[in-house]
C-alpha cells in the first residue's frame, strides 16, 4: 500500500544514438512502447510560458483511499480557482501520442529500381518538544475540489510540519521532515491533498482523478526529492510531458539525452510482446549506463500534425485540459472528440517534449530543473522495419545483388539489437523468419542468414 508521498508524490511532488531525419519519417505506424511498461511510472504534465505554470498529476495510488495524502511544495498560496481535476484521458492521449512507436517499411523491386542494399551504418552509440499550539503551522486556505480536500500551508519548521500533518490525519512517513525542510528554507508553502470520501463516494468510482494546478513563479523546475522518502531505493521511472509555446524542453542540472532512434531493427519485433521488451531492456541499460542520472527525451514534436502517426495530436479542447492555457477553445459544433488537427494560429503554437528519466535515492541529489531551448528540431523515438522484396532471385539482374545486400542488412540489424540490449547475436538471428533465396557463390553463413 503506498502512503502519502508514494506514487502519488514520488511520481508527482513538483513545483513547477543517431539522430533522425529533421522533418517527415513516414512509413507504416506498426506498434508503441507505451508508459504501461515501466512499474512505478508517475506521469506529470507540465505546462509554461513565461513564468506562467500550470501541473498535473497523475495519482496512480492503491490502497486504502482514507490513507492518501499528497504534499507538493508551490511557490504561492493557492486560491480555490487555481486548483481543479481533469479527466486521466489527456493522459492516455499524451502518453499514446508520444510513445517510443516501431514503423516498418517495404522495400522496392530491384528489378524496377536497381540499387544495391548493402548493411547501414551501426548507431552512435513526530517529534517530542511540540505542542499543537508552537507547531509554526499556517492554513493559509482551505477547501474541496471534487473528491479532494486541499489545504495550503505555510511552515517555519520542518519538525513542527510533519508533527502538524501527523496530528491532523495525514498520513505520511516517520522522519519526512528531513525532506520537507530544504523547501521550508526556500519559503515555500504546501500544497496538500487527501480524498474526501463522501464526495468520492457520490463519483461512484474507484480511480481518484488527476490533480491540476496554476500558478506564477519565475522558477522552472520540479522537486521530485521530496517523493523519496517513502522509497527502498529501487528504480522508479518519471515521464514528464512539457507543452510550450516555443522549443525543445531540456533540464538544466542534469544530462539530457536523446534515445538513441531511426535505427533499423529485425522484423520479428513487430510482436507487440517483442517490440515492448526490446525498448524496456534497451532504456534499463541505458539508465545504468547514465548511472540513473540523465534525463532521456523521447519525443519533442509540434502538436499540430504527427508523422508516423501512434495516434492524432491533441485538440483544441483536450490541450485545454491539460493546461494550456494560450490556446482558445474550440469552437467546432459537433466536432468529433479526436481531430487530426486544431490549426493553431501563430502564437497558439504548442511544442510537446517528453521527458524521461529513471532514478533512485543516492542518484537524484538536487530537484529537476529545467529550461524551454530555441531548438525546433523535430525529434521521435523511432526504430524501422524494412520487409525484403518477395519477389523471384531469376526475375532480373540485379536480384542477386539485391538479396545479398539483404542477408549482410540483416545481419547487421542483428548485430545492433546485441549491442542495444545486451542479447546475444545467435539467439536474435534464430528468430527471423525471412530466408534468402539461394545465391551460387553466396554462403549466407557469412551473412547470419539461415536456409
Amino acid at each position: 500500500m503506498r502512503t502519502l508521498l508514494a506514487a502519488a508524490v514520488a511520481a508527482l511532488s513538483l513545483i513547477a544514438s543517431a539522430a533522425g531525419p529533421a522533418l517527415a519519417f513516414c512509413g507504416f505506424y506498426v506498434g508503441r512502447a507505451d508508459s504501461s511498461l515501466f512499474n512505478e511510472a508517475s506521469q506529470v504534465i507540465l505546462v509554461r510560458d513565461g513564468e506562467r505554470m500550470t501541473i498535473t498529476m497523475l495519482n496512480d495510488y492503491r490502497g486504502e483511499l482514507k490513507d492518501f495524502a499528497l504534499v507538493v511544495p508551490v511557490p504561492v498560496v493557492l486560491n480555490r480557482d487555481d486548483v481543479g481535476v481533469v479527466s486521466k484521458f489527456v493522459f492516455d492521449r499524451l502518453d499514446v501520442f508520444s510513445s517510443p512507436r516501431l514503423v516498418r517499411y517495404f522495400d522496392e523491386s530491384p528489378c524496377e529500381n536497381p540499387r544495391v542494399y548493402a548493411a547501414p551504418p551501426p548507431p552512435a552509440s513526530a517529534s517530542p518538544g511540540y505542542s499543537r499550539r508552537n507547531l509554526g503551522v499556517t492554513v493559509e486556505q482551505s477547501f474541496t475540489v471534487g473528491e479532494y480536500d486541499i489545504v495550503i500551508l505555510s511552515a517555519n519548521d520542518s519538525d513542527g510540519l510533519e508533527t502538524w500533518l501527523t496530528s491532523n490525519g495525514y498520513k505520511i512517513p516517520q522522519g519526512a521532515s528531513a525532506a520537507l525542510k530544504p523547501y521550508i528554507v526556500q519559503g515555500l508553502k504546501f500544497f496538500v491533498a487527501k480524498v474526501n470520501l463522501g464526495e468520492h463516494a457520490k463519483r461512484g468510482t474507484q480511480f481518484l482523478r488527476p490533480l491540476q494546478f496554476s500558478f506564477e513563479s519565475p522558477r522552472f523546475m520540479l522537486p521530485v526529492r521530496l517523493g523519496m522518502i517513502n522509497g527502498n531505493n529501487a528504480p522508479q521511472d518519471l515521464i514528464v510531458y512539457t507543452l510550450t509555446r516555443k522549443g525543445r524542453v531540456e533540464t538544466t542540472n542534469y544530462r539530457t539525452v536523446k534515445i538513441p532512434t531511426d535505427i533499423d531493427v529485425p522484423s520479428f519485433l513487430a510482436k507487440p510482446e517483442d517490440f515492448k521488451a526490446f525498448y524496456k531492456t534497451m532504456f534499463e541499460r541505458l539508465a545504468v549506463a547514465e548511472g540513473y542520472r540523465a534525463v532521456f527525451t523521447e519525443h519533442f514534436w509540434d502538436m499540430s500534425w504527427c508523422d508516423p502517426c501512434a495516434a492524432d495530436p491533441l485538440n483544441a479542447d483536450e490541450l485545454r485540459e491539460a493546461g494550456v492555457f494560450w490556446i482558445p477553445p474550440d469552437r467546432t459544433e459537433q466536432q468529433p472528440p479526436r481531430r487530426m488537427k486544431w490549426a493553431p494560429g501563430g502564437d497558439a503554437k504548442v511544442m510537446l517534449t517528453r521527458l524521461h528519466l529513471r532514478y533512485t535515492r543516492a542518484s537524484l541529489p538536487e530537484d529537476l530543473a529545467f529550461q524551454e531551448t530555441d531548438d525546433r528540431t523535430l525529434f521521435q523515438a523511432r526504430y524501422v522495419m524494412r520487409e525484403p522484396w518477395s519477389g523471384d532471385i531469376k526475375e532480373c539482374p540485379a536480384a542477386q545483388t539485391y538479396f545479398e545486400g539483404v542477408a549482410m542488412r540483416q545481419r547487421a540489424d542483428a548485430d545492433r539489437l546485441s549491442k542495444l540490449t545486451g542479447w546475444k547475436v545467435e539467439d536474435i538471428l534464430k528468430r527471423y523468419t525471412w530466408k534468402s533465396p539461394v545465391i551460387p557463390g553466396h554462403d549466407p553463413a557469412n551473412s547470419g542468414m539461415r536456409q
